[in-house]
């Protein structure tokens, strides 16, 4: 049948530091990678359904285990100055250091790597391009924020108008994120376009 698939990669918020502070405290921004792929399926000339997966990554330096001594104090380099890292790498690192490093800079190694990874799930169904409905699922690991919940949501175009909707259900009780409603409003610049093109082509008739 008529289906096609999407895939797209991304990296965002590529910045230097910043500080909150003061210039002695610089922290990373959250620069993320992000790959994600959907597959449409037009199930006939009104009906049309996309399955979608998207995984995220921080590039950002995982802060290391530190060394403590007997009183439960960190140990620090009496050359450097620094913290004693016991199990991981040193945070203080340049932008690009510190972005691809963070493939392979968790104490924990490859397992706590691949729990620094984030998964979202998506089913979407539309008829004749004016509604839709949605579902979908969100999957954090329990040791990097453990943010786990289902959404659903509604979407509506009208000509160049649109809003879409969706509700949160997660997983955990009492979760700061339970009763959140999103909206999204929408405006389709192509279709004042179309709508000009139609205009010109009965104004030269």
């Amino acid at each position: 049948n008529n289906s096609n698939i999407s895939l797209g990669a991304a990296i965002t918020n590529i910045g230097n530091k910043m500080t909150y502070s003061d210039q002695d405290n610089l922290q990373f921004i959250p620069t993320n990678l992000r790959l994600g792929s959907v597959f449409t399926s037009n199930l006939d000339p009104y009906n049309r359904l996309s399955l979608m997966v998207e995984l995220n990554k921080l590039m950002v330096p995982t802060p290391p285990i530190y060394l403590f001594d007997s009183t439960g104090s960190i140990v620090y380099n009496p050359v450097t100055d620094k913290p004693v890292i016991s199990k991981g790498k040193d945070p203080d690192r340049s932008l690009i250091s510190g972005m691809f490093g963070s493939f392979g800079d968790a104490p924990g190694g490859l397992s706590e790597e691949l729990k620094e990874v984030t998964m979202g799930l998506g089913l979407e169904y539309w008829y004749n391009q004016m509604f839709s409905a949605r579902t979908g699922y969100f999957l954090e690991s329990f040791d990097k924020g453990n943010r786990k919940y289902f959404t659903i949501g509604l979407g509506l175009r009208y000509k160049v108008f649109g809003v879409d909707l969706a509700y949160l259900i997660p997983q955990v009780n009492n979760h700061p994120l339970a009763e959140t409603l999103r909206f999204t409003l929408v405006m389709n610049f192509d279709t004042f376009r179309q709508q000009d093109s139609i205009i010109e082509e009965e104004e030269e008739n």
